[in-house]
């Protein structure tokens, strides 16, 4: 048996304004292609359709559209839908019965009440544990254990199982999310693999959403895996970008994991393309960019002090007959970069002998802010106040 695992479209995404319909149709065009030429048993869709609740009609249509690609694609097929925290619920779950005509099951919300509703036999090939995004008030306890559990009562052949979750797994490689924590990702907080449960025992493979960076997680003998972004959603996410090949022979064996590259027609370009240079030599690198290149363009700049006057409006006039698109202008403080390298290059020691506000003040530096008299003294009151926590 194998399966396509994919998650975080996030149609309708724009970048900097500019609309990305047309990479997205191209996405989803090779998608499309690959589940034509490998015919997979199931394909499953791990959250983050859409990149916000409420999706314009057009990315809707194509959405749907889409599904019924596959769906001719691959008539026997089975496709799983799961929402993600970026989707509506009800929206997933108000279409689900027109959506069995196609093969396709969607799972918007958790029902603890009801937990055969997550849980799907295909006759003959695997079990499907279809989890969606599930707020952390709101997830009951042990509730992969209990799916698990209940899917071994069920599953009197042992057949594969296969469960999905949207969720974000501590020890991941997060690179490319914002506002991300040793403890939260993204807005959610970081479970770990002990949650899900007994893989090998109770499960075969989980297909995880959420985090963009395409990855199999240490730890879990090659059964946990982020499929990641089939196209990136900030400049950030400078790797490769795919979708998952599966392939389970019998219960408890280790998966077969193959990567497809998806191509961007697009591509996101950060010019220089390591680390940080001058205004005046990123703006070079852009006069000097090729016309008939199709991207979006990022210019990482170090300043000492300001940005020039006009340097927005000079970027932006430097690529009006260009094809490609300008964004954004990455600055970053001299000191913030000095300060990174003495990070860098500084051992455990040294960096023990450092106390919390020089290394906030550093870490405010990194980022291109400063700490002011107010700021240090809260910081500092927080900080005693804590420790008498802890003497207490």
């Amino acid at each position: 048996m194998k399966f396509i695992h994919t998650s975080d479209w996030h149609l309708g995404h724009s970048l900097y304004n500019y609309d990305r319909q047309e990479e997205q149709e191209d996405m989803l065009r090779q998608i499309v292609k690959i589940v034509s030429n490998e015919q997979p048993d199931i394909f499953l869709l791990c959250g983050d359709i859409y990149h916000t609740a409420q999706p314009p009609a057009a990315t809707q249509r194509l959405f749907a559209d889409t599904i019924a690609d596959l769906h001719l694609a691959c008539p026997e097929m089975k496709i799983f839908i799961t929402a993600g925290n970026h989707d509506s619920a009800s929206r997933h779950d108000i279409f689900n019965r027109p959506w069995q005509a196609l093969n396709v099951t969607t799972v918007g919300a958790v029902d603890a009440g009801d937990l055969d509703s997550m849980i799907f036999e295909v006759p003959g090939k695997c079990y499907v544990i279809a989890v969606p995004y599930c707020h952390e008030r709101n997830m009951p306890d042990d509730l992969f254990i209990k799916l698990t559990n209940r899917t071994a009562e069920l599953n009197k052949g042992r057949l594969p199982v296969i469960m999905t979750a949207h969720t974000a797994v501590a020890g991941s490689d997060f690179k490319g999310h914002d506002q991300t924590t040793e403890i939260n990702v993204g807005g959610i907080d970081c479970m770990t693999i002990r949650d899900f449960g007994e893989g090998g025992e109770k499960y075969d493979y989980l297909a995880l959403g959420h985090i963009h960076h395409a990855q199999t997680l240490r730890g879990s003998s090659g059964r946990i895996r982020y499929s990641g972004t089939p196209l990136p959603v900030s400049f950030d996410e400078d790797y490769p970008h795919s979708i998952s090949m599966v392939e389970l022979s019998e219960c408890g064996e280790e998966p077969i994991i193959r990567e497809i590259p998806i191509s961007n027609c697009h591509p996101l370009i950060t010019l220089p393309s390591e680390g940080y240079a001058s205004f005046e030599e990123t703006f070079e690198l852009l006069k000097g960019f090729p016309d008939d290149i199709e991207a979006y363009i990022r210019l990482n700049v170090e300043i000492t002090d300001f940005l020039p006057h006009m340097a927005r409006e000079n970027a932006e006039a430097a690529t009006r007959d260009k094809k490609c698109r300008f964004c954004h202008i990455n600055v970053v403080r001299k000191t913030a970069v000095e300060n990174n390298e003495q990070l860098c290059n500084m051992s455990v020691g040294e960096f023990k002998e450092l106390s919390p506000l020089e290394i906030a003040g550093m870490f405010a530096e990194e980022k291109g802010g400063i700490l002011d008299n107010e700021l240090k003294e809260l910081l500092s009151e927080i900080y005693i106040s804590v420790k008498e926590e802890e003497r207490e």
